[in-house]
């Protein structure tokens, strides 16, 4: 998705603990952290609208080439060996960049009708509203990670 801002600027949402903040309002009741300050290591219990709790680990935050992924447990009960999101921003310009989002799993075999539970369409909501948030005046690249619930 073209954001109309440079991609560190967008790094400091996706490459940080605010992008469970801000999409806590509209995709879930609560975030916490339980261990980690937003870097490689650091797990988020996740508590969605509806459903039960999850935790997320992040497994890699690369500042350098603006890589994070997260390992999500929310899969686990439905035969996931891991399911994944990969978050990049690419520099396309001073004042540009694309945001992509990848999601990586693997599922026993045993399971494999349950992929169809895996969708990209909450992802790109959630890019959409990051991509509205990073580019609105009132945002100024400063980091919300105070707002996080530290357990």
């Amino acid at each position: 998705m073209e954001v109309n801002v440079p991609a560190s600027k967008a790094w400091t949402i996706y490459g940080t603990t605010d992008l469970e903040k801000i999409t806590l309002p509209k995709y879930l009741k609560s975030v916490e952290i339980l261990e980690g300050d937003g870097g490689v290591g650091t797990i988020c219990r996740t508590t969605p609208l509806e459903g039960p709790s999850y935790l997320e680990k992040f497994t890699k935050v690369d500042n350098e080439n603006l890589v994070k992924e997260v390992d999500i447990g929310a899969f686990n009960d439905y035969g996931f060996n891991f399911y994944r999101i990969r978050f990049e921003n690419i520099v396309t310009g001073e004042n540009s960049c694309l945001t992509r989002t990848t999601l990586l799993f693997d599922v026993k075999e045993e399971y494999v009708a349950n992929i169809s539970l895996v969708s990209i369409e909450t992802s790109m909501n959630i890019m959409k509203d990051i991509t509205e948030y990073v580019t609105a005046d009132n945002y100024g690249g400063r980091s919300m990670l105070s707002k996080c619930n530290k357990v």
